[in-house]
């Protein structure tokens, strides 16, 4: 199948001619549903906080151990193509619809509006204007959204970039540093070097912190094959095999270098402004802090099974109760110590209010647990399809994860995932269709096997930039 040119191509993507052909295999036989049980819910699934708890839970973080290492993680790669979606179709297409009309009405309100003011000498020229924004001018529509300018303060406008500086400062401290990193694409790191080399002694100035900024790229060992619809490869005009990168499952390379006893997760897009960020930074530190109390009493647990003094009746109660594990009725302690021996993660989950995102739900598992699991609605059979409906609460990637064992250890986070939760999807390429695969995502798969925990946060700890004019929203004003 694969010619002598096409074996160097694929070597220099570091990959394997057995991992493109088990890559090929899974476009043949496709990926199978989730044996989704029921949805997650307040008293199965979810945990709700009393302020009284969230309050105390933050505090419990805030005094740590001073050996308790903290790093937040943002995928920051993807460009804002979505986001300027409508405003492209506006100056390449002509296609005006309701998105324009309210972009071009509050014009003034956005943040970027005086770097807009700067490059547009005629307002009253339409296409002009939202041409500025996207092509020549600000540019936006080949930056990631990262580099956007956001929000508007009366000391200067930030980009999305820097409110993770500020947000980092407020949660993500330990010993006065703060520990960022971005996953971006290549094309777009030295733009974003060059603007925190800029503007990071100023937050440091304010807060009080030193920031440890660092940064990679999805690594091209993680891209997948593209097929044609019959599920031969498929082949660009110049004969060469295209490669495409895996969708956000693929940065768990990157998340598995991470050195830090206490990670938070969070996407680019999600931030809000000063005023309106206390709940962000409560119930993140609530989060951490219930972290760490669980995964004390899960290595003490640990340590009582080794030494022969585990109570596995308690046991059995704390994995059910605690780690939120449903458990087949012949359980024994080598299950529950397996149970015991991954990495952990607390995901906020905000009420369903109809935005776009996956589910909490219960899945049903090989060894006859049940655990919890974010499921898009592309991992649902058509036949489980409905229980999407009974779904209280979505996920807005609000995640803090602990990665290490209880004998001090890191976890091999690549050791914890579920490869058969892939994705399929159509896409094309110069014209032609094609079909592309995602490895098991992020937040999906790729963190199957860990102990999952779902906490109810609220709704203000979610404010995501998904298209420009989201940028006119309370939260961003």
């Amino acid at each position: 199948m694969f010619t002598e040119k096409d074996l160097e191509q694929i070597a220099a993507h570091g990959l394997s001619v057995e991992a493109v052909n088990l890559q090929i295999e899974n476009f043949r036989r496709g990926f199978p549903s989730l044996k989704v049980v029921s949805a997650a819910s307040p008293g199965d699934g979810i945990t709700i906080l009393t302020p009284e708890q969230a309050a105390a839970y933050a505090e419990s973080y805030e005094n740590r151990d001073a050996s308790v290492t903290v790093a937040k993680f943002v995928p920051a790669s993807g460009a804002a193509t979505r986001m300027f979606k409508e405003l492209f179709e506006f100056v390449n297409e002509d296609k005006r619809g309701k998105g324009i009309d309210t972009l071009l009405q509050n014009i003034e309100k956005f943040a970027f509006y005086p770097e807009l003011k700067a490059v547009v000498a005629d307002f009253s020229d339409e296409k002009a204007v939202v041409s500025a924004i996207i092509k020549q001018g600000l540019g936006y529509g080949s930056l990631p959204k990262g580099l956007v300018t956001f929000h508007a303060y009366e000391n200067g406008a930030r980009k999305a970039v820097e409110e993770h500086l500020v947000e980092g400062a407020l949660y993500g401290a330990a010993d006065g540093v703060v520990r960022l990193h971005f996953t971006v694409s290549p094309e777009h790191e030295g733009a974003f070097r060059a603007l925190l080399a800029e503007r990071t002694a100023k937050y440091e100035q304010i807060f009080g912190v030193k920031y440890d900024i660092s940064f990679s790229q999805q690594m091209s060992s993680t891209d997948t094959i593209a097929v044609n619809p019959d599920n031969t490869p498929f082949r660009t005009d110049s004969g060469e095999l295209l490669f495409r990168p895996a969708g956000h499952g693929a940065l768990l390379a990157n998340l598995n270098k991470i050195d830090a006893k206490v990670i938070f997760v969070k996407n680019i897009d999600n931030v809000t402004t000063d005023a309106l960020r206390g709940d962000t930074v409560l119930y993140k530190k609530a989060l951490a802090g219930m972290l760490l109390e669980l995964q004390q009493q899960t290595f003490a647990w640990l340590k009582a099974l080794k030494e022969g003094s585990a109570n596995l009746v308690e046991l059995a109660d704390f994995v059910e109760n605690k780690l939120c594990v449903k458990l087949p009725e012949n359980n024994d302690a080598a299950l529950l110590e397996r149970l015991l021996s991954r990495p952990i993660r607390l995901c906020g989950m905000v009420r369903n209010e109809g935005e776009p995102g996956g589910g909490p739900f219960w899945v049903a598992n090989a060894d006859g647990t049940q655990t919890l699991q974010i499921a898009e609605s592309s991992q649902i059979s058509a036949e489980d399809m409905h229980l999407m409906k009974d779904a209280t609460h979505f996920n807005p990637v609000d995640l803090v994860c602990g990665v290490y064992a209880a004998d001090g250890t890191k976890y091999d986070l690549s050791k914890y995932t579920d490869p058969s939760t892939g994705f399929i999807s159509s896409k094309s390429s110069g014209g032609r269709d094609l079909r592309a695969q995602e490895l098991p995502g992020l937040w999906n798969g790729a963190m199957a096997d860990w102990n999952t925990i779902f906490v109810d946060v609220p709704i203000t700890t979610f404010s995501p930039v998904k298209v420009v004019q989201d940028l006119l929203r309370p939260q961003h004003q």
